[in-house]
């Protein structure tokens, strides 16, 4: 599989992390998504809580807006996602139980974009 680099090479790449713009520091406590994937999240029905208990929904959505407005600025008609997050994950996330599972579904920013009409695609080789 084409590693991150091969893959964009050539292209305009907007480097943006929509945990950092949403708030949250580095490093950080790991987070998972509870209740559902990112569209749940978005829908009010489901929580991103990292592993101390702490409910850290409201750091995502506003990290995943903010990704969204720069990939707008930027005429971004892709994004290229890091797996598995609760922010940028595509296909899989985590379940929500800190066991390591991963389970189907999309994280917030992967769903925030994906709804205002940016395909998302899971980073190759990672």
């Amino acid at each position: 599989m084409r590693g991150v680099d091969e893959e964009l090479a050539g292209r305009e790449v907007v480097a943006f992390c929509p945990e950092q713009a949403g708030g949250l520091g580095t490093p950080r406590a790991a987070a998972e998504l509870v209740g559902g994937d990112g569209y749940d999240v978005l829908d009010g029905r489901a929580r991103v809580v990292d592993v101390n208990g702490v409910d850290v929904t409201e750091a995502f959505v506003a990290g995943a807006r903010r990704a969204l407005a720069a990939a707008r600025r930027a005429g971004c008609a892709e994004a290229v996602l890091m797996p598995r997050s609760p922010s940028c994950g595509r296909g899989e996330v985590y379940d929500g139980e800190f066991r390591g599972v991963l389970v189907p579904g999309d994280g917030v920013t992967t769903a925030l974009l994906e709804r205002n009409g940016i395909a998302v695609r899971r980073a190759p080789g990672v």
